[in-house]
């Protein structure tokens, strides 16, 4: 069976299910993550000997910090290996508080902290917690995949909305005025956003924020790839602990280690919010998988209270990303004057347009994406895993060699002069 006819089922289809078997609301609709699907695809396609350039992954390509590393085999031989609060060690909470209060400008209490396994269990705890039955949750689109169905698995309802490709996709508080409802419980925002590199600026930022204020509607901000900005020198993105306290209403802030410190596999993230709500999301993780591993909370502590050589690391690794963002951005505008694409200023991501390549075989993205890998051998996540199947997202985060050659076959697949 070719790849053209596997590909992107990978992420809807699994073993045969007898069809007996009675499956309860929670997961009827439930399809497995679409760009896991992807990557895992590609990785078994290598593994068989194939010459794949695997641009579909969303993770630094740097190994985690040497100075993380070490105080994780630190804490492992000295016996830190056994269960701590389901909220995390005190000691990380703290200094994970220190790093928000020093940002902040204000007392960011550490029992407003709660360690997860991972950002996705983070926005997981908070949105079982605050959504369910009869609620709605406004999601930007593009999207990341997860945010709609997290919502769907809370039994609420995600109401996607579509920014203007013309701004980045960023949504505007008139966007906001158009999917606002009585049963509007909660608005996800997510800057610097996967999948297009959009980022909101300050001021974008306040206007949102004080949009759900004034409506009392939860704003889950989602700032995972904030280190990753491409803005002034040093500087992270602008986020919700930049504004003032009377712009804000209820929110939970969304972080983790896991792109900051090329910490993807230890699986730590965390929210911030009001303590009493944080004592929820700790209850509810108490009963799911209690707390983040031991020895991964340890090398954690030591990537967030080692400010300086911290620092340095996203330093080095944004300084890497913003030179292949300009290699990529340049090297498209070369070879594929025609495509539209979005500016990334943060994150690893370029989102680009393929519809002017459909064709009577080749009518969406997903067939686009499953043809590429195919012919080429160049994996990449096809739109539809982000709310439009006309685009797709291609992760920068590899070797300029492979960047090179990817976007050098793909040139070559829609017939361009591949020398540009």
């Amino acid at each position: 069976m070719g790849v053209q006819s596997t590909i992107f089922r990978a992420a809807n289809t699994g073993r045969p299910m007898q069809s007996s078997m009675q499956l309860s609301e929670n997961v009827r609709k439930l399809k497995p993550s679409a760009t896991m699907a992807v990557s895992a695809l590609a990785k078994r396609l290598a593994s068989e000997g194939r010459d794949i350039r695997d641009l579909s992954a969303g993770e630094p390509d740097f190994d985690t910090p040497a100075f993380v590393r070490e105080a994780a085999i630190r804490g492992i031989q000295t016996g830190q290996t056994r269960y701590t609060p389901p909220a995390g060690t005190p000691a990380l909470r703290k200094a994970i508080a220190a790093r928000l209060t020093e940002r902040a400008g204000r007392d960011m209490h550490w029992e407003g902290v709660v360690v997860t396994s991972g950002a996705k269990q983070a926005l997981f705890n908070a949105i079982f917690t605050l959504f369910g039955p009869g609620d709605e949750v406004i999601v930007p689109a593009p999207y990341w995949t997860t945010y709609p169905d997290l919502v769907t698995i809370a039994r609420a309802e995600p109401v996607l909305v579509m920014g203007d490709e013309r701004k980045s996709f960023k949504i505007t508080t008139a966007d906001l005025d158009k999917a606002v409802t009585t049963r509007t419980r909660g608005l996800v925002l997510n800057s610097p956003c996967n999948p297009t590199g959009a980022v909101y600026s300050l001021a974008e930022v306040q206007r949102i924020a004080e949009w759900a204020r004034d409506r009392n509607v939860w704003l889950l901000s989602d700032e995972i790839y904030r280190a990753i900005y491409y803005g002034p020198e040093g500087e992270p993105a602008p986020g919700l602990l930049e504004l003032p306290t009377s712009s804000l209403g209820p929110f939970v802030l969304i972080d983790g280690a896991s792109k900051a410190f090329a910490m993807t596999g230890w699986r730590i993230g965390f929210t911030w919010a009001d303590p009493e709500l944080s004592k929820k999301f700790a209850a509810l993780q108490s009963q799911i998988t209690s707390n983040p591993t031991t020895p991964a909370q340890v090398a954690a502590l030591e990537a967030y209270s080692n400010v300086r050589a911290a620092n340095a690391s996203v330093a080095e690794m944004r300084a890497a990303f913003r030179r292949r963002r300009d290699l990529v951005t340049t090297r498209m505008r070369g070879l594929l004057p025609e495509v539209p694409f979005v500016e990334p200023e943060g994150a690893f991501y370029l989102y680009f347009r393929v519809d002017g390549f459909f064709t009577a075989d080749v009518r969406d993205a997903t067939a686009w994406c499953s043809r590429l890998l195919e012919d080429q051998g160049v994996a990449l996540v096809p739109g539809a895993a982000f709310g439009d199947d006309r685009w797709v997202r291609m992760s920068y985060a590899a070797s300029d060699e492979v960047l090179e050659d990817a976007l050098a076959r793909i040139a070559a697949s829609v017939g361009a002069n591949s020398t540009a």
